[in-house]
């Protein structure tokens, strides 16, 4: 299929292009990649980039802003996920708040527009020690402080903080996609143990600090029946710990919402979570005696599937099964962890398609891998860290190879080990590219490098 495509480049002028039809490979989630114009991108502003669309974006911001339409439910994102500036100003004009773990993150949600100090909290801080300039940010822009260790509650005092704080409770339970990604229990390292609730009340109450929030976030991407009997449990907690806490107005049942990342996983139906959260808003505001606003803080499930990283093939190569294990085919491409790091850390599976001449070929199982000089800089690994060839047609060097669902901790836990620039970030609003993150250059990472007598 033909099709217009409007590639408007910050720093450069309009131009209009038709493309021949690309072949693809159509993905599980229905989306066809002939209606972006990738391989005109990549030749505008080189490989890997990641492309956004804004569409889908949107689609799942006003899911998530008509889940929490109702009085007492309020939806944030944890802008952790992707700190984006486009990607922040489209949440913002959704409605939703912000949750924000540094200080940086909060000064990011500002220049989008967030409101600074606004009460109840359009941003709130959340962590388990102050970092670099998050407790300066915290009072010089009103910031409610989400404690997540009791020594934050002498930091902020210290510091001459006066006004309201919100406390993160370990609930004693929880579970992640990973052991490293499950956030509540005796192996995590964050929030306040149940037994430290009464010191850090005592604390609190010293210090004149109002404890106006309690918050809890028990593990990201679990399986859907484990995030059920987890928000139930979490609802449950917070009924017991609530009687303790005669100035909260606000639960923060966390995020973690499932996202279906591999062909055929089921698609987590929100019109279950509605009633989840209005029954915790009657429940709870039964036990206080008083309305309590319920907050949930989705990153994940709101941006992960708007965003592909694109690859572009460099070589295809083998090795031969020996004593020490089976032979591989490695498809070669431009991307690496530096780009998406979760395959490299966690194991994480992100579906893969190519687009070029290697689409229309029957499939065969390849490795695909990066060219950093790390025998972890794999694209198809388990958890396990063994590698998990996967099926698709054999695609020539130039073919592009796209990486999906990867808006969610791409870009945004994206390095520059060995010196390489972080990738362009492009964003497909309505027929039209416009890039809104430049490729970084060797005078970008070299901009902080000084020889300063201290």
């Amino acid at each position: 299929m033909s099709f217009r495509a409007w590639l408007d480049i910050v720093g450069g002028a309009f131009i209009t292009a038709r493309q021949a039809p690309q072949a693809t490979v159509h993905m599980d989630k229905d989306l066809d990649l002939s209606q972006y114009p990738l391989s005109l991108i990549a030749d505008r502003v080189g490989t890997p980039f990641y492309l956004y669309d804004a569409g889908i974006l949107r689609e799942r911001l006003t899911r998530l802003a008509a889940l929490t339409d109702a009085p007492h439910l309020q939806a944030r994102f944890a802008m952790k996920a992707n700190s984006s500036w486009k990607v922040l100003e489209l949440v913002r004009e959704a409605g939703i708040w912000i949750d924000a773990v540094s200080g940086n993150e909060a000064l990011r949600a500002r220049r989008a527009g967030f409101a600074m100090g606004a009460r109840p909290p359009v941003v709130l801080f959340t962590a388990d020690v102050f970092r670099d300039n998050a407790l300066t940010v915290v009072l010089e822009h009103g910031i409610l402080p989400n404690v997540g260790s009791p020594g934050m509650l002498d930091e902020l005092r210290g510091a001459g903080y006066r006004g309201p704080i919100a406390v993160r409770v370990n609930p004693g339970f929880g579970h992640g996609h990973v052991q490293s990604c499950d956030t509540g229990g005796p192996s995590s390292k964050h929030g306040i143990w149940a037994s430290d609730l009464a010191d850090v009340i005592a604390r609190a109450a010293d210090a004149k600090f109002p404890i106006v929030s309690l918050h809890a976030h028990v593990g990201t991407g679990p399986q859907i029946r484990e995030f059920d009997t987890n928000m139930r449990k979490l609802v449950d907690a917070f009924a017991n710990l609530l009687p303790q806490f005669p100035d909260v107005e606000a639960v923060n049942l966390g995020g973690g919402i499932p996202f279906p990342y591999r062909p055929g996983a089921e698609a987590y139906d929100l019109n279950w979570y509605r009633p989840v959260l209005t029954d915790a808003a009657a429940r709870l505001a039964a036990v206080a005696g008083r309305p309590i606003r319920i907050e949930i803080e989705p990153g994940r499930y709101a941006v992960a599937g708007m965003a592909m990283l694109v690859a572009r093939v460099k070589d295809i190569k083998r090795t031969v099964a020996n004593d020490r294990g089976a032979g591989h085919e490695f498809v070669m491409v431009d991307a690496g962890f530096v780009d998406l790091v979760r395959p490299a850390m966690y194991g994480s599976y992100h579906h893969i398609s190519i687009v070029g001449a290697g689409a229309a070929r029957a499939p065969e199982p390849f490795v695909v891998a990066g060219p950093l000089c790390e025998s972890g800089d794999v694209f198809t690994r388990d958890d396990q860290e063994l590698l998990v060839p996967r099926p698709f047609g054999r695609p020539d060097a130039g073919d592009l190879l796209v990486l999906h669902d990867a808006g969610a901790y791409g870009a945004a836990m994206s390095s520059n080990y060995v010196s390489l620039g972080r990738v362009p970030q492009v964003l497909w609003d309505d027929g039209r590219a416009r890039l809104i993150s430049r490729r970084e250059t060797l005078d970008d990472l070299v901009r902080a490098e000084c020889n300063e007598p201290l």
